[in-house]
């Protein structure tokens, strides 16, 4: 049987890495750790500016890896358990974590900043130069 797709149109060309990029992204069920995607008040610069900032309360700066291969940021954190210590009751959780943004076509990460348990990542894209072309059509006599 085969599977309808919404990019299965004969008029959308060339869209089969978008289809995979949605598919990857819906199977991301785990909602840990909360995070905020906000867009930056653009200035004088044509730039769209877009800050992700993730709520790591208990991570150190050691504890957390920000990676960006291809079109994908990822950041991922672990806890190291620290011997000795002796919990009468745990409600906080050393878990680990990874959660993975898609980057569009020209999105770089700039910075990251942490500070009061949150990790703030800044991205940057530059806008694209819009071009236009003729192509020229050729007689075959």
């Amino acid at each position: 049987m085969t599977r309808a797709t919404p990019f299965s149109s004969p008029l959308l060309l060339g869209f089969d890495e978008i289809e995979r990029l949605l598919d990857r992204v819906s199977k991301t069920a785990d909602g840990y750790p909360p995070y905020n995607i906000e867009r930056i008040a653009a200035g004088a610069e044509s730039a769209i500016r877009l800050r992700i900032t993730l709520a790591v309360a208990g991570f150190g700066e050691n504890d957390i890896e920000v990676t960006v291969e291809e079109n994908e940021l990822t950041v991922s954190g672990r806890q190291n358990e620290e011997a000795g210590r002796d919990y009468l009751h745990r409600g906080i959780a050393a878990r680990q974590f990874q959660r993975t943004f898609v980057l569009a076509d020209g999105m770089e990460v700039t910075g990251a900043e942490m500070k009061d348990g949150l990790l703030a990542l800044e991205l940057v894209r530059p806008e694209p130069e819009r071009t236009m072309r003729k192509v020229p059509i050729l007689s075959r006599d």
